[in-house]
């Protein structure tokens, strides 16, 4: 299951550097110009998950596999890309394979780096980039939803529903407000609504990039971005792409005393990853054994044969029953023979819906 984040901002703002951090790698050239980035990297990163250490403590896994992440770094985008400026027309089209925005924010001054507008203004940049993915969504469903309208009316039932769902999101894009917040709480139609495939129907996380002396409280600039995303329904974290870059060449046991020196008690880029992983509201469950302990990522709602169907595909359909042990059950019982012999294991059908941090092990015969 590939859930992929994808990384927008404008040029210079340090999303490169960010996405190297994040993968560990110099995959993406970070460069003090626009448009260094032309094709999307794409980097699958580690979520990461105390839980899975103390569960593989538990049942000595020899080994733990983490659930993961998919961060896609895209190139920048300027003003007019929705007229196809800059390398806009690319820019749209690789955000549409994404599951998520994360919008990265210059929240620094630095007279050395230049910034594309000429001046630092995190909200401007926001604003910059959320009017151009509007304005193509704009011009998408003015296209679309007549022609939606005149096939429902001659009796298309399928064009009629899109339609009923896609009109009202049409008149919010008109009045300058971006699709997700028209996005319908009915399943069904939520179901539709995604299958347009709307570039501000994406749920979205602002990224402050800020200076080394800003990354454990944020600044000014960060608190105005916060308030934005607060307004908004959205999230947003604080990230110094600079520390993160660093962090990412030092040996794994270097790393908490240089984040301890600096006032931090995780690296930002744990909360990028965590964040972007609620944003898209995934949940955890895992699978135990004395050869390994793994996490894997399910959306939240799915109920147990589709989570089995993340492991292989024949254990969905020769589904029987999910042995689940609830995660504190199975720490405070010391496993699952302590968890069985205090009742705590239960045998679980198809309607059973999985809950984050869930302890499973599925019975299938194909």
């Amino acid at each position: 299951m590939g859930f992929r984040c994808g990384i927008v901002g404008l040029p210079n703002v340090g999303k490169s550097t960010l996405f190297n951090a994040l993968t560990e790698t110099a995959a993406a050239q970070a460069a003090n110009y626009p448009f260094c980035t032309i094709e999307p990297n794409v980097g699958q990163v580690a979520v990461p998950d105390p839980r899975a250490d103390k569960l593989a403590g538990i049942a000595g896994s020899a080994k733990i596999i983490e659930t993961q992440l998919g961060f896609v770094d895209i190139a920048g985008l300027v003003r007019g890309a929705s007229k196809g400026e800059g390398l806009g027309n690319q820019f749209l089209a690789n955000i549409r394979e994404v599951d998520a925005i994360v919008h990265v924010l210059r929240c620094f001054e630095d007279g050395d780096v230049t910034h594309v507008e000429g001046k630092v203004d995190p909200i401007a940049d926001a604003e910059t980039v959320e009017t151009e993915l509007m304005l193509a969504d704009l011009e998408s469903l003015e296209r679309r939803v007549p022609n939606l309208q005149k096939k429902g009316q001659q009796g298309d039932k399928d064009a009629k529903a899109h339609a009923a769902v896609l009109a009202p999101v049409l008149d919010l894009l008109r009045d300058g407000k971006p699709a997700r917040l028209g996005r319908p709480s009915d399943p069904e139609e939520a179901a539709l609504f995604d299958q347009a495939q709307l570039l501000t129907g994406k749920p979205v996380l602002y990224v402050c990039n800020v200076e080394e002396a800003s990354a454990a409280e944020g600044n000014a600039l960060s608190a105005r971005v916060f308030e934005k995303a607060k307004a908004e329904g959205a999230q947003a974290v604080v990230v110094s792409a600079a520390i993160e870059a660093e962090i990412a060449t030092m040996a794994i046991e270097d790393r908490a005393e240089f984040l301890s020196d600096l006032g931090l008690h995780e690296t930002g880029l744990a909360r990028v990853i965590r964040a972007g992983y609620a944003l898209l509201d995934l949940i955890t469950f895992f699978t135990v054994g004395p050869k390994e302990t793994r996490a894997w990522t399910v959306t939240k709602g799915a109920k147990a044969p589709q989570a089995a169907g993340v492991i292989h595909t024949d254990f969905e359909r020769g589904f029987i029953r999910a042995e689940t042990i609830a995660y504190e059950d199975y720490v405070a019982f010391k496993g699952e023979a302590g968890a069985r012999d205090n009742g705590k294991l239960r045998s679980e059908g198809k309607e059973y819906v999985v809950v984050d941090g869930d302890v499973m092990l599925f019975r299938f015969n194909v």
